[in-house]
């Protein structure tokens, strides 16, 4: 009988001990969730720009396409576009598309980024900044500036489709339109008009690529390719969806039709 209370007494414990701790543990859930909520209704709030309906890619934007929208001030960083900002970017290009509401960032604008921000702040979201190898002929000799577009050529040693115990030299096109952050170490807005800036050469040019491209480009430099850049007129979106690897054997059976293509149109169109 007396193991019996005893086993009794020992039950009661500890459902008592088991109840207070979790009416502790809830209690201070609760003063944390004040303390939190208190925190955030006392952050400083401020107001950035933010797309006021969905914008395509190449928009030239306008007052009417653009709002205000308050955010929480730790949200805005460098950069973010504020209110203030907003005479500098009327009339400039959108790179990317918006949805209505999303904020707007100076990486998304094609114009030169405001100095004192570093490389970081000029990465869109989700995409990476790569640095690749590009000098002389194969950086448009020099004259590469951020902001700048190009497509990106790789040339490469392949085994021979006809006999794979030969070597033979291809070129094909590895990325189409892509965005140049900084040539050399000189962002946007650095050295530009000057003759110092005209004339400073650069072994590197800095890319804006996404997380699957890098890896691409990072693999396509490691493997001793030769990386080759095209540059882009600035309003030119187009993307080639065919173009065909070319080895030797190939260049001379396009050579005649490449030629003659290029009478036709590209002659005649300038011509006009």
């Amino acid at each position: 009988m007396k193991q019996r209370m005893v086993l009794v007494l020992s039950v009661v414990v500890g459902l008592i001990a088991f109840w207070l701790t979790r009416e502790y543990f809830q209690a201070r859930s609760r003063e944390y969730e004040k303390e939190r909520a208190a925190l955030q209704s006392a952050e400083r709030r401020v107001e950035v720009i933010a797309a006021g309906r969905e914008l395509p890619a190449g928009t030239v934007l306008q007052k009417k396409d653009l709002k205000m929208k308050p955010t929480l001030a730790r949200d805005a960083g460098k950069n973010t576009v504020l209110p203030d900002d907003v005479d500098q970017i009327i009339g400039k290009k959108l790179k990317y598309s918006m949805d209505m509401g999303e904020t707007l960032l100076w990486s998304y604008i094609d114009a030169p980024f405001r100095a004192g921000g570093g490389l970081g702040p000029m990465v869109s979201q989700g995409m990476r900044a790569l640095s690749i190898s590009i000098g002389g002929a194969a950086g448009v000799s020099g004259l590469l500036k951020p902001n700048d577009r190009v497509d990106v050529l790789g040339s490469f040693t392949f085994p021979s489709r006809k006999d794979p115990q030969q070597m033979e030299w291809v070129t094909l096109t590895v990325l189409q339109d892509v965005t140049i952050l900084a040539a050399g170490q000189a962002l946007p807005g650095q050295g530009e008009g000057t003759e110092r800036g005209r004339n400073a050469g650069y072994s590197t040019v800095t890319v804006e690529v996404t997380p699957r491209e890098a890896e691409l480009l990072a693999f396509a430099e490691n493997m001793r390719g030769h990386l080759t850049l095209t540059l882009r007129n600035p309003s030119d979106i187009s993307f080639e969806r065919e173009l065909p690897e070319i080895n030797f054997d190939r260049l001379e059976q396009e050579l005649q039709s490449l030629n003659a293509h290029r009478q036709a149109k590209i002659r005649r169109k300038s011509e006009n």
